[in-house]
């Protein structure tokens, strides 16, 4: 979902999320990850490495940002677009994600 649109108040399912649609939803019910609630407190660099396993390659770095909105998200913080994510995740994570 926009970011935009997002109320707190009324995630009940993935695609309540800030940038979440179907695809990604699904993308994360492959993981196991079937509510926002299981987001809460999650690591999203362990989601990223998750993601990679099942898919059985390197997925694009920027679906790390996508996860870090999502567990920030569920962790209390604003709805914001995934490439808000981008220069902190350069930051955070780039050695393991040239990896």
């Amino acid at each position: 979902m926009n970011p935009s649109k997002v109320t707190r108040e009324n995630v009940e399912k993935l695609t309540d999320l800030p940038n979440i649609g179907k695809t990604v939803a699904a993308d994360l019910a492959r993981i196991g990850i079937t509510s926002p609630d299981q987001l809460k407190g999650e690591d999203p660099y362990a989601l990223y490495v998750r993601f990679c396993e099942a898919f059985g390659e390197r997925q694009d770095p920027c679906m790390l940002d996508v996860l870090m909105s999502i567990t920030d998200f569920m962790d209390g913080g604003e709805a914001r677009v995934w490439w808000d994510y981008t220069a902190e995740r350069k930051v955070r994570y780039g050695e393991k994600i040239r990896l």
